[in-house]
């Protein structure tokens, strides 16, 4: 015999969280029911889960417009880091990082963590460098990294 049930949890092999499967009696009623991973699809568990996943529909599109502001605001924008450089040796003193773009950016007033910034090596040249920030929803936006020159005194 085969039952329908709605799954509670991502279950590996199996279905993801409100997806509605067959499985067999003994399987539903005695595991996944029994450890609360699953309920039986029931007419009023099913209005249930329309519901859920409804709301579900509605908090991403609200999300997903978030996300798109943010990206529309920030994209294109031109993020200038002052570095100090030894003289002479034209050396940094710092390298540039996803993580330093990052705290740059939060104190411009943009929530960006360093895993959003793909950069693949850390700068360590003066110039200008475009630099993609990863959003959720596949979103990207493009922002360029201006490093500039805070001279200091050789060090001895």
């Amino acid at each position: 015999m085969k039952m329908k049930v709605i799954l509670l949890k991502d279950i590996e092999k199996l279905g993801k969280k409100y997806e509605i499967k067959e499985v067999a009696d003994g399987y539903g009623r005695n595991y996944l029911i029994l450890k609360n991973l699953a309920c039986l699809a029931t007419k009023e568990k099913l209005e249930w889960l329309k519901k859920i996943l409804k709301e579900k529909e509605k908090k991403a599109e609200e999300e997903l417009e978030e996300v798109e502001k943010i990206v529309k605001k920030i994209d294109g924008l031109e993020v200038i880091i002052p570095v100090k450089v030894e003289i002479g040796k034209g050396q940094f003193y710092e390298n540039i990082t996803p993580t330093k773009i990052a705290s740059v950016l939060k104190e411009m007033g943009y929530q960006i963590k360093r895993t959003q910034i793909l950069l693949t090596n850390s700068i360590k040249e003066i110039g200008e460098y475009p630099v993609k920030i990863k959003f959720p929803h596949n979103l990207e936006a493009e922002i360029k990294i201006i490093i500039a020159t805070e001279k200091t005194e050789k060090s001895s």
